[in-house]
């Protein structure tokens, strides 16, 4: 019986504070740095972060997320799966 109430406390504290359950705060694209958009976004790691500040700095802050499809390294489904993680701010 404490066996099983072990395991099932385990599960849960698992469960409770696994990555993936912890929800990332939303990002302005425009105003944040790569470090901040690595780590509010999923699937967008150091590189690709510093692709998009990158591209920001190039071109202008972006209009629209889908614009971030012109990012090198950034496809639909990272958008897709982002897309109510991430805020653009008018400017």
């Amino acid at each position: 019986m404490i066996k099983r109430l072990l395991s099932a406390a385990a599960l849960v504290g698992a469960l409770l504070f696994s990555p993936l359950s912890m929800a990332a705060e939303a990002v302005d694209i425009n105003v944040a740095t790569a470090a901040e958009i690595a780590t509010s976004l999923n699937g967008v790691g150091p590189a690709k972060a510093q692709a998009i500040v990158d591209y920001r700095e190039a071109n202008g802050p972006f209009v629209s997320v889908d614009q971030l499809a012109d990012v090198k390294g950034i496809g639909a489904a990272t958008i897709e799966k982002n897309r109510t993680q991430i805020i653009i701010e008018p400017r």
